[in-house]
């Protein structure tokens, strides 16, 4: 890394990033042009049958999906990185679908504000003002 800024490239360490390694090392696609006000949130939940049909219909067909990404490899855990677009006037509305799904047991993080997903992923590069770069909405610790 100290050699790379030597020379002059900018660099990021990764190594505690949780986003970058579940899900960000899998996603290539680059950013979608057309996700209007997605929010980013990384979920898991316990893996059984329904639960992640249960996860989506919980979202509401009032909003797109405008990113997905499942990982579960016989884990007792289930994984999903989920971009949504949500407007602003309907934060609130959203707010509550979240803790309507973690007292069913569905643990959330949001990562808008992660520097993988803005430098990867997301149409916007810096936060809005006002708001702080690490959310402390709803934290897990990550096993």
């Amino acid at each position: 890394e100290n050699k790379l800024r030597r020379a002059g490239f900018i660099t990021m360490n990764l190594n505690s990033n949780e986003l970058a390694k579940t899900h960000g090392r899998h996603l290539v696609g680059g950013r979608a042009p057309l996700a209007k006000d997605e929010v980013l949130y990384r979920v898991e939940f316990p893996e059984k049958p329904g639960a992640l049909r249960k996860f989506l219909y919980s979202l509401s067909s009032k909003r797109n999906i405008s990113l997905f990404h499942y990982r579960n490899h016989g884990s007792d855990i289930g994984r999903v990185l989920v971009g949504i677009q949500v407007p602003p006037e309907h934060r609130g509305e959203f707010q509550d679908t979240l803790h309507t799904l973690q007292a069913a047991g569905y643990q959330w993080i949001e990562e808008t504000y992660n520097p993988v997903y803005r430098q990867f992923l997301s149409n916007r590069t810096a936060p809005p003002k006002g708001r702080r770069k690490t959310p402390t909405s709803a934290r897990t610790t990550d096993a």
